[in-house]
């Protein structure tokens, strides 16, 4: 099912005594999320991603703008009419019914043409569960399941309305980091065999590239930019989503761009032919530092940090912004603990400049 927003904005009355203007939560989104792809809406807590999600569940109203599954304009339709489901962050099971009672439990509202019999629901419960591989814990009470297995329980609800849109709402944020690498392919898993035209919202970046067909990264309401996870990472439009996607997370720099080249103090680090002089902001990812004697880069050596395969080379440098630069380099390197210093060439489609007003890219 192809999901269309037109222009959507939701705005909230003002909060406070003293406040007079509406507080804007989603500002003019337009988006075409095509049919049977995963979508990541990516963004920190207040960004607008979750009253998004709420627009195109129905449980929040547009201010303006529309909504479209299909050539249907649902913008207008109850929750129930949109065929939708929603996964919450606290699961919202019943504590008092078993999982299958909780699975069927949507089934049993259904009326009219819908209506099933009892044997057709329960097929589809247990195809639902045997989906997210829940089928031995059919009689136990969520009290008696871990995190992960109320979640599972909590997808199979969802999924055995045969639903037109999945939505998920931060599904993996209760859960331990073992448990969300499990559950978020599991989930990828479960989209791809469904082929269920899926919004999934989360904070955590990491998540979102891992499992979405395309993200959405949004600020203060307003998306900033929209497309495959690995083009987003490698070619941000501003400083803002250059922060905030990456783990570790980018290193920032006050550079200068002086007669064609671009310094971060008093090292040239890079050609920047036809660029005019003026004060940038520099994003140099951490897998883009490579120890070099010769390298232009001279920052003072803190320490190291051994992850296995990578090592973690900690330094700092008069002109970033960040407390520390954090660079990844393969384990097989050397590095001279001893040393003050320490020199670094720059890979050019690791560094990135950005307009010190406005955050916005600079193309090289």
């Amino acid at each position: 099912m192809k999901i269309v927003l037109e222009h959507l904005t939701k705005q909230f009355p003002p909060r406070g005594r003293k406040a007079q203007e509406p507080v804007t939560a989603v500002s003019d989104f337009n988006f075409e999320i095509p049919d049977g792809q995963l979508i990541g809406l990516l963004g920190p807590s207040g960004c607008g991603k979750s009253t998004t999600l709420n627009m195109i569940c129905g449980l929040e109203k547009p201010t303006s703008g529309r909504i479209l599954f299909g050539d249907d304009d649902v913008t207008s339709f109850p929750p129930e009419r949109r065929g939708v489901g929603m996964v919450f962050q606290n699961y919202a099971l019943y504590p008092h019914l078993t999982v299958k009672q909780n699975i069927l439990f949507p089934l049993q509202n259904l009326k009219g043409k819908d209506k099933l019999s009892r044997s057709q629901m329960d097929e589809r419960a247990q195809n639902a569960a045997r989906l997210v591989q829940i089928t031995e814990l059919m009689d136990r009470r969520p009290s008696e399941l871990s995190g992960g297995q109320q979640q599972r329980v909590a997808i199979a609800r969802a999924l055995v309305k045969m639903p037109r849109v999945l939505l998920l709402d931060e599904p993996l944020s209760n859960l331990d980091a073992r448990l969300r690498l499990q559950t978020r392919e599991e989930i990828r898993k479960i989209q791809r065999a469904t082929k269920i035209t899926t919004v999934f919202v989360t904070h955590d970046q990491e998540e979102a590239m891992s499992i979405s067909d395309m993200i959405v990264v949004m600020k203060d309401g307003v998306v900033q930019q929209i497309g495959k996870p690995q083009n987003v990472y490698d070619s941000p439009v501003n400083l803002f989503v250059a922060k905030f996607l990456g783990t570790p997370p980018i290193n920032v720099f006050e550079g200068q761009i002086r007669g064609g080249s671009l310094y971060i103090g008093e090292n040239a680090v890079l050609l920047t032919p036809g660029i005019s002089d003026q004060p940038v902001s520099v994003g140099i990812r951490p897998e883009g530092f490579i120890p070099d004697e010769k390298g232009a880069l001279c920052c003072q050596l803190g320490g190291m940090e051994v992850m296995g395969r990578d090592i973690s080379v900690v330094s700092t440098h008069a002109s970033s912004v960040n407390p520390v630069i954090r660079s990844i380099i393969s384990s097989d390197t050397q590095i001279r603990l001893d040393a003050k210093t320490i020199r670094f060439s720059i890979k050019p489609n690791k560094i990135f400049l950005f307009r010190h007003d406005t955050g916005e890219r600079i193309n090289l």
